[in-house]
């Protein structure tokens, strides 16, 4: 039977409209979530600071305390911050926390205020700010919301040394900074700040600052907020603050059920590689390593190669008027993902919903690459994909006498200096993309449906002799099965 609390809650997330989660950024946390992140806490003693930022009606600060009167926790007290901006459910928050009130050693402040100016008002030391209490716990649902580069947001985060793009790691950051020496914070957080350039430097400042304890991966991407039809993928992590770092703990399960939990123990450096320039948080869900991890000879980078990768520079809706539904006189083929499937080339498609090609004329030409073997890889994959990476070969036979090729902007393209590669080397390079390797390696630190180039740029791959190598024999075989392609991988770097 639903708690009063989780019955709140799912009657707001069905009623509350779209443009206002959007506009807050908020989803709230179901209850079996919020419990198993109250589990996620050492078996505590003393007097507990808790911080709850984003606290909504008051479902994680429920759980924690339901764990701590249940016995689950040693506390002599707790004095309980919950911060919640929006005045409409603080009347929700204040009736959530109405019960816990009996118990004399335990006090709460619910404050309506914004979360981020104020820690950073009190972290700054102002003359103006309330001075806050070194927190001993944190559980957080952070808003999941951007922050423009020239926001307010942004300003004021940069006093306190923290440089974000997103609201829910401003908010981590700011309790990282609010923690006490082993205090412990859990949030439940978009993945996207394992990768990527953006969020480098929240990777550093927690990173710097408190040892990684605990991650936990909810496999599908729509079940963490099924109610709130939230379909990036989340996960949940536990940080201790100047702790010393030691293996972490990941955890996974199919949805927030947790009926399928499995937990493993991985040494740090699986998790974030040694000098490692961008920090990537990685998430390894079985304690076997695959063959990328295993293998020495996958050391490569694509500058070490001759390389490069770049997205497509056909942005369409920009081209507009000099796209063709079909190929003409004065066009060039205009490659999209749709053209390439697992038996080869098809171009052009009748009827595609797209254009086929693309006029090539002063204004195009700076957007074009000479005719040739490329390897590219789609950007995006759809939400619940066996695959991540999914490579094919631009074989130029496929379009007829033609000079010049148009990439649009859902592509990666492999090339070299924006010209082809060699047949072979396209080959072996979307062969090596294709493996189970390799995509279960991409996996474990990427969290999107997006896959950039970026992320391909900072990938290991395995010598230019083995790529092509790999090609040639792509070329011999009839077919190419997954089995086939994965055991051949495995000859040739094992």
């Amino acid at each position: 039977m639903q708690s009063a609390v989780e019955q709140k809650r799912v009657l707001l997330s069905k009623s509350t409209e779209r443009a206002k989660k959007s506009r807050f950024g908020q989803f709230f946390t179901s209850e079996r979530t919020a419990d198993f992140m109250a589990s996620l806490f050492p078996n505590d003693k003393g007097l507990c600071r808790l911080l709850d930022a984003g606290a909504g009606i008051g479902s994680l600060s429920d759980a924690f305390l339901r764990r701590w009167t249940q016995g689950g926790f040693q506390f002599s007290g707790v004095i309980l911050d919950a911060f919640e901006f929006d005045a409409s459910l603080t009347v929700h928050l204040a009736h959530t926390l109405e019960r816990y009130y009996d118990n004399r050693d335990f006090t709460a402040n619910i404050r309506q205020e914004d979360f981020v100016h104020f820690s950073v008002e009190s972290l700054s030391g102002s003359l103006f700010s309330s001075p806050l209490e070194r927190y001993t716990h944190a559980i957080l649902n952070p808003p999941y919301r951007k922050i423009n580069s020239n926001s307010l947001y942004r300003a004021a985060l940069r006093r306190v040394g923290i440089e974000t793009v997103n609201l829910y790691s401003a908010f981590v950051a700011l309790a990282v900074a609010q923690a006490a020496t082993c205090g412990q914070i859990v949030a439940i957080i978009p993945r996207s700040f394992c990768n990527g350039p953006y969020y480098k430097p929240f990777r550093d400042f927690i990173l710097d600052r408190a040892a990684l304890r605990h991650i936990h991966l909810f496999e599908s991407r729509s079940k963490a907020f099924k109610d709130d039809e939230v379909l990036q993928e989340n996960i949940i992590i536990r940080l201790e603050r100047g702790g010393k770092q030691g293996p972490v703990t990941v955890s996974t399960s199919t949805d927030d059920t947790f009926f399928d939990l499995v937990t493993h123990e991985h040494p740090f450096d699986r998790i974030v590689f040694p000098d490692a320039p961008g920090r990537f948080i990685h998430v390894p869900t079985s304690p076997e390593k695959n063959a990328i991890e295993r293998s020495e000879a996958i050391c490569r980078t694509l500058a070490d190669l001759g390389i490069t990768v770049s997205t497509g520079p056909v942005v369409d809706f920009r081209l507009k008027e000099h796209l063709r539904d079909m190929p003409g006189n004065g066009t060039v083929p205009l490659l999209y993902p749709s053209h390439f499937k697992s038996t080869g080339t098809t171009w052009p498609i009748e009827d595609m919903k797209k254009p086929n090609a693309i006029e090539r004329n002063a204004e195009t030409e700076k957007w074009l690459y000479p005719s040739g073997f490329y390897c590219v890889v789609r950007r995006f994959s759809s939400k619940e994909e066996r695959r991540r990476i999914v490579a094919s070969v631009v074989e130029p036979g496929a379009f007829g006498d033609v000079s010049m090729l148009g990439f649009e902007n859902h592509l990666n393209v492999f090339h070299a200096e924006k010209r082809g590669l060699p047949e072979a080397l396209a080959r072996g390079l979307a062969v090596f993309l294709n493996t189970t390797a390799v995509d279960e390696n991409f996996r474990s630190f990427n969290g999107h449906t997006q896959v950039n180039a970026t992320d391909l740029k900072l990938m290991k791959y395995p010598k230019r002799e083995t790529l092509i190598e790999l090609g040639d024999w792509a070329l011999r075989q009839n077919s190419l099965t997954q089995h086939k392609i994965d055991a051949k991988l495995e000859s040739l770097i094992g």
